[in-house]
């Protein structure tokens, strides 16, 4: 994608994404090792994430 000077981006990648209509494209993040990159990532609540019932496996008697 071509885009104006004024518009250039750090560095040779971007992110290319959906946003409802729009299209966003935003600079690749380079990390020095994996820790930068766990530190990176948002957190996620336990309440985004609903109960669901497990009950346990029902054996089979196969033989």
């Amino acid at each position: 994608v071509r885009i104006p000077r004024e518009f250039e981006l750090p560095g040779q990648e971007v992110v290319i994404r959906k946003d409802g209509d729009r299209l966003v494209l935003e600079p690749v993040r380079k990390f020095n090792n994996i820790a930068e990159l766990l530190a990176s990532w948002e957190t996620i609540e336990d309440e985004e994430f609903p109960e669901i019932e497990d009950p346990p496996i029902k054996s089979e008697d196969i033989f």
